[in-house]
């Protein structure tokens, strides 16, 4: 584990798989996510894709510094276009792949679509587009959850500041505000390609959320996956791997060093 300097906070990252000369996969984390949440899936991304791969914690989860204000609507506008460019430009990140679940999903959209910062390709496991009821419904059981249950206790397993954590992810999906959010201008614009995995049976989004990515993308590659919930990296991590590497294996990249084993699981 090692920490920068990003923006004025102290985030924590760590790189998993073998320094090569093909791009980093960069991962972003869901909305209650951090390094130590991804498990290892980071070490099983690098080791099918070939690719070294990055992963952070956002500020307010994991060993990253807490959130220290209240967050506007556009929170995850400022993490795309202020927090990862300012560590891509840290860590020397040409290029990247990016690998973004929910909120990082988001993330990983609007940072492609703004054109500034050139991404090779873009992987998406269940992002948002756009706040459906069907979701809010979610984060409110989320919070009750909470009040209600060990998930303040688990949660302490992966972050240093829990509340930090999940006010900083719930509160705001519980805005009044947050209702309008709507990011199909960002995703319009995205030029590079894209990977959209969704699960058939996620409990914070439609199928709505990828279709969409389709009809403003055409030639977006769709991955609907059965007895899947809302994180298909940990329901169906062989399917995920599978699709990630034939995707990234698909993509004109420059100084590609090894072959990218994706029949074997």
């Amino acid at each position: 584990m090692a920490f920068a300097r990003i923006a004025g906070h102290r985030i924590e990252y760590a790189w998993f798989g073998e320094t090569n000369r093909n791009p980093p996969v960069v991962m972003l984390h869901e909305g209650l996510g951090s390094i130590a949440m991804w498990k290892d899936f980071p070490e099983k991304l690098a080791a099918r894709t070939g690719h070294r791969v990055l992963a952070y914690s956002r500020v307010g989860y994991g060993r990253s510094d807490p959130i220290t204000a209240s967050r506007a609507p556009d929170f995850m506008h400022d993490e795309a276009r202020i927090a990862l460019p300012a560590l891509r430009e840290a860590l020397g990140l040409e290029r990247p792949v990016l690998f973004g679940h929910s909120d990082g999903g988001s993330i990983a959209l609007i940072h492609a679509g703004d054109g500034r910062w050139p991404v090779a390709g873009v992987v998406v496991l269940a992002p948002h587009l756009f706040v459906e009821a069907f979701s809010l419904q979610s984060s409110r059981r989320a919070r009750e959850a909470s009040e209600a249950s060990d998930l303040r206790e688990r949660l302490g397993r992966y972050h240093d500041d829990v509340d930090s954590a999940f006010r900083g992810w719930n509160d705001i999906w519980l805005d009044e505000r947050f209702k309008s959010w709507n990011i199909e201008a960002e995703v319009a614009r995205v030029e590079c390609p894209i990977l959209a995995i969704q699960g058939l049976d996620d409990e914070y989004g439609t199928m709505e959320q990828i279709d969409r990515i389709a009809r403003l993308r055409p030639g977006v590659k769709l991955c609907k996956i059965e007895s899947c919930g809302h994180s298909p990296h940990r329901d169906q991590p062989h399917e995920v791997l599978r699709v990630t590497a034939e995707f990234v294996s698909s993509l004109d990249l420059p100084g590609e060093g090894h072959p990218l084993p994706v029949a074997a699981s």
